[in-house]
């Protein structure tokens, strides 16, 4: 297996932390439109 050096490790981009952040964001939106939507229409449980 090649050794890559110190600085080329510095420059190499991954795209897993990118995803995580905007999947983490958008369960957040979502999260707070079913907080906003029960509390102006409650609906009673069956």
């Amino acid at each position: 297996m090649k050794q890559i050096e110190q600085e080329r490790l510095t420059t190499i981009n991954g795209g897993a932390a990118k995803l995580g952040i905007g999947l983490a964001i958008a369960a957040g939106v979502v999260f707070l439109i079913g907080v906003i939507d029960g509390f102006f229409r409650p609906l009673r449980c069956n």
